[in-house]
């Protein structure tokens, strides 16, 4: 479920987004793994959700362990904006 304001992490493939979920993890970040939501198209069909308020850590974490996110949405109402 992803709820307002929250953030959707996608990645190129199951593969990394698997990778991100552990190295986040590991190192405590709340994330959660969810179905990339149908309004976004992606390659790949999982993504992850966190909210705002972790969102330096998150890409900090993911930035350094070199599992980059390709695209940030922000959930708005029924939509999800790019951010």
């Amino acid at each position: 479920m992803v709820y307002e304001n929250d953030l959707v992490a996608v990645f190129h493939s199951v593969h990394k987004v698997m990778k991100a979920e552990k190295v986040l993890k590991q190192a405590g970040a709340p994330v959660l793994l969810i179905p990339t939501p149908r309004q976004l198209s992606s390659d790949c069909g999982l993504a992850l959700r966190f909210e705002d308020r972790d969102r330096e850590q998150i890409e900090t974490l993911l930035r350094e362990a070199d599992v980059p996110i390709v695209e940030l949405y922000r959930k708005q109402g029924k939509e999800y904006l790019a951010v």
